[in-house]
């Protein structure tokens, strides 16, 4: 396993939120420290979610596509068809979601040994991938 951090959706999500700003904080120093992983699935995810009409700090598009072009820095796992059907196995295994399968699938196929995340079980490991709350 390589020393990466694979980082959900949701912190890159409080990367940008004004209405958190211990969360907001605590996103950007793990942006900062530079040790991550995401996919491409985290990236759509990120867009769909800040640039959603009903969200109060929505961002434009150009803005969203900017903060995703600087995250491209990082190592980015593709959704291919070995991280589908890692997913499938995962969830039928361990019972997450499909997307929740296919976000800890693609921690794996980058070799991050943790997953950073608000929205799984904390301290759990599955496949190798230890789910961590950044923001406990």
């Amino acid at each position: 396993m390589s020393g990466l951090r694979f980082l959900d959706t949701n912190v890159l999500i409080y990367s940008i939120a004004s209405a958190e700003p211990k969360k907001r904080d605590r996103a950007l120093a793990l942006l900062e420290e530079g040790d991550c992983g995401l996919s491409v699935q985290v990236l759509q995810e990120f867009y769909v979610q800040a640039t959603r009409a009903t969200r109060a700090d929505r961002l434009s598009h150009e803005q969203a596509a900017g903060l995703i072009d600087a995250w491209s820095r990082f190592q980015v796992q593709a959704n291919t068809v070995a991280v589908m059907n890692a997913a499938l196995r995962i969830k039928a295994a361990h019972g997450f979601s499909y997307w929740d399968s296919a976000i800890i699938a693609a921690a794996r196929a980058l070799g991050c040994p943790q997953l950073l995340t608000e929205d799984m079980s904390d301290g759990r490991e599955i496949d190798g991938v230890r789910i961590v709350n950044p923001f406990r």
